[in-house]
């Protein structure tokens, strides 16, 4: 049976494509800048405080909370009526994302065990949805769109397990009392919803900003607010609509300038050596294919799914290259990982710029590729 996409996830796809070479301009301007003479000044002007937060912490804390309510949202559709509405359809993306998950941490781990930068194991374990879906826009209908879906289903589930990684493993001077407060806001809006039948969005949206400012203050991530407020919420795909733009062409790109300024000096190339670079660039770059293709693989040898019409064991393998694409949320898990030591932090965003530039290139040859051959044997097998 043929696979359609809906027009949600359309939009958000196209939203990605234009999205993506917005987030790459920025982030050369942003290099660009970080290494000119006025390089000192830009990196001191995100370090600025404004009304209790340094403009970076408003860019990572508060902007990033509306990146991953849109996050929400997208797993809430994919659990309403998409890939993940039903188990059959859905175990072969939890499988696949399961695998590029453990992978790339146990690479980082097994690089950094005992050491002071194994706080990064998370960083290889996350997937950029919006660079990976930009990518396969561009190789338009060399693709199926069963690819795109699966790619969809894993990148969300992904960001879910980061999302879960980030609330356990990277919380700091955690206050019970807030959590609570945060937690029972949570609450309120879900009876509002569930019981209450409350369909407006105003007041979810104001308890949400509530919820932000408790969880912002207990010490856990403030960004969580924007994941359980799309659980809280009636379900809007109106809001998910209204979000994928902004989203795209100006939260993104405005972090991309925050956060992707690194200093590249003389000695990058040894930087790129440690073993938390390595951990990093073989985690994204390697852990994550051999991941989602072994267990892809294993799921469908013992019969436990298969694969959807269309896709092929040669789409798995590209969308595991493009599972490469760390980016944003590897980024952002940077700066909690490694919150204080600058140092170390712009030798692990260096990382993963190379490693999902790697990754983003070679999924895209190998695709393009594997698109054009099996394409040829048709047209032979056709003759």
């Amino acid at each position: 049976m043929p696979r359609f996409l809906s027009t949600t996830f359309q939009e958000f796809a196209a939203s990605g494509k234009a999205g993506g070479t917005i987030l790459i301009l920025c982030t050369l301007v942003s290099l660009l800048l970080a290494n000119s003479p006025l390089g000192g000044q830009y990196l001191y002007f995100w370090h600025q405080p404004f009304a209790g937060l340094t403009l970076e912490n408003w860019v990572n804390d508060a902007l990033m909370a509306v990146f991953f309510l849109l996050i929400g949202l997208e797993l809430e559709r994919e659990l309403y009526d998409g890939e993940l509405s039903e188990l059959k359809n859905a175990l072969l993306p939890i499988v696949a994302a399961a695998g590029g998950i453990v992978v790339p941490a146990l690479i980082h781990f097994g690089l950094n065990h005992g050491t002071p930068t194994q706080a990064g194991l998370g960083i290889p374990m996350a997937t950029d949805i919006a660079f990976a879906l930009g990518v396969l826009a561009l190789l338009g209908s060399r693709v199926p769109a069963s690819l795109k879906i699966f790619l969809t289903a894993l990148a969300v589930i992904d960001d879910l397990g980061a999302i879960v990684v980030i609330a356990l493993f990277y919380t700091a001077d955690f206050s019970i009392g807030h959590l609570a407060a945060a937690l029972a806001v949570f609450v309120l809006l879900v009876l509002l919803n569930r019981m209450g039948r409350v369909m407006s969005l105003a007041p979810y949206l104001l308890g949400g900003v509530l919820m932000w400012f408790f969880m912002l203050k207990s010490g856990v991530h403030a960004t969580i607010a924007g994941v359980l407020l799309a659980f809280a919420m009636p379900y809007s795909a109106r809001l998910e609509h209204l979000l994928h733009k902004p989203v795209a062409f100006l939260i993104l790109p405005v972090f991309a300038l925050a956060n992707t300024g690194v200093t590249i000096g003389a000695d990058w190339a040894q930087e790129l050596l440690t073993s938390n670079s390595l951990g990093i660039v073989l985690g994204l770059g390697a852990g994550k294919p051999v991941g989602i293709v072994l267990a892809t693989f294993s799921a469908v040898s013992l019969g436990l799914c298969r694969l959807p019409p269309g896709l092929a064991w040669r789409h798995v393998l590209g969308a595991g290259l493009l599972g490469g694409i760390g980016f944003t949320m590897s980024i952002f898990i940077t700066n909690l990982a490694f919150t204080g030591e600058a140092g170390i932090v712009n030798a692990s965003k260096m990382a993963i710029l190379v490693a999902s530039l790697v990754s983003g290139v070679a999924g895209f040859t190998w695709l393009r590729l594997a698109g054009a051959a099996a394409g040829d044997r048709q047209d032979r097998r056709a003759a």
